[in-house]
């Protein structure tokens, strides 16, 4: 059978191959609900073939939306919308999964097809928040938070996580990644803090850690816990990927069991090297000096290609995003081009030759 669709078990959950959908943020909420939209778009994927199907970045709090159109998990009603989203997903054979996030710095923005621009006053705009007042680029300048704020943020985390088991997830994955909160805390480019949680990398780690550590307590021992970071900054003096190993290595120590490994998103304006599989060495690199299982991600586009990432050794799964949007069904489709099994809707068996 191809590596890529091979079983994989992480604790007490079984993934039916190494294909996982990525959080794609879809900004098509109102007031944070999941509504018929999450229901097509995610549902249809797992139909599709993928063993792990991945809701956007979910917000902790309305303050942590990067959009007004955002998802999000603050509340008791947001669980319910979003139970029969995991329950169809699971139905069809996937591991229903969802992002916990909070923006950050990055916060309050229009939608992007409306420009993607922060909102201001009488637009909706509120207040944002950060480890340090640095703004990202011509945003405006986040309040920087206190303790007090910090302490809110991982009560904010923990009742996500929650709400996630009472929807029926089986995987969290918390966004450490692509400048927002979490990942600002882990830059020196964004955290400019003197206190505990700011300075050296024991302290810049300090706080992703803590939120991971009440996330898994809150989450028991049976259910996966990934992490999405963003390995390198591609800036200088920022983030990289010896920091990365390092904090891989934290992260195991504290309960994650999988780290998805991005890159960027903190800085504006970045150099970033984009090719086919180019964020693939930092899985490789992460997986083999921190000892943890990695997601590779970024222009993985043919079955060929994520077979080799799987078959080489480089990751233990990879997760797809534009692919899937362009074919809900990529899975099938690669394990038919590789001769290997992949099992299709009984209502849609007439069509699978």
């Amino acid at each position: 059978m191809s590596g890529l669709f091979s079983s994989l078990r992480i604790r007490g959950v079984e993934f039916r191959n190494r294909v996982f959908v990525s959080p794609m943020c879809q900004y098509s909420s109102r007031e944070g609900l999941a509504n018929e939209w999450h229901m097509v778009h995610l549902g249809s994927r797992a139909v599709g073939g993928a063993a792990l199907v991945v809701a956007e970045a979910t917000a902790v709090s309305p303050e942590g939306r990067i959009s007004p159109g955002d998802l999000g998990l603050w509340s008791d009603g947001h669980a319910r919308a979003l139970q029969p989203v995991a329950a169809f997903i699971k139905s069809q054979g996937a591991v229903a999964g969802i992002q916990l996030a909070h923006a950050g710095r990055k916060a309050s923005t229009d939608v992007p097809w409306r420009g993607g621009k922060p909102l201001k006053e009488g637009e909706g705009a509120w207040e944002t928040v950060a480890p340090s007042a640095v703004p990202f680029g011509y945003y405006p300048a986040p309040r920087e938070m206190t303790i007090d704020d910090c302490e809110s943020v991982v009560a904010q985390f923990v009742a996500a996580t929650r709400r996630s088991l009472e929807a029926g997830f089986e995987v969290i994955e918390l966004h450490m990644a692509h400048g927002y909160l979490l990942h600002e805390f882990l830059s020196p480019l964004s955290n400019l803090r003197a206190d505990v949680y700011g300075g050296s990398l024991e302290g810049r780690m300090r706080f992703p850690l803590r939120v991971t550590e009440e996330v898994r307590r809150a989450w028991g021992e049976r259910l996966p816990l990934f992490a999405r970071v963003s390995a390198t900054d591609w800036a200088e003096n920022g983030w990289d990927l010896g920091q990365s190993v390092e904090f891989a290595r934290r992260l195991k120590e504290v309960g994650v069991d999988l780290v998805d490994c991005s890159s960027g998103g903190l800085v504006p304006g970045a150099k970033i090297p984009v090719a086919p599989g180019y964020q693939v060495p930092f899985a490789a690199a992460i997986r083999e000096q921190a000892g943890i299982a990695t997601g590779a991600v970024g222009l993985i586009t043919e079955a060929r290609q994520a077979q080799e990432i799987i078959a080489n050794g480089e990751a233990d799964a990879v997760f797809l995003a534009r692919a899937f949007l362009r074919d809900p069904y990529w899975a099938l489709h690669a394990a038919k081009s590789l001769g290997a099994e992949a099992p299709w809707a009984v209502q849609y068996e007439r069509a699978k030759d």
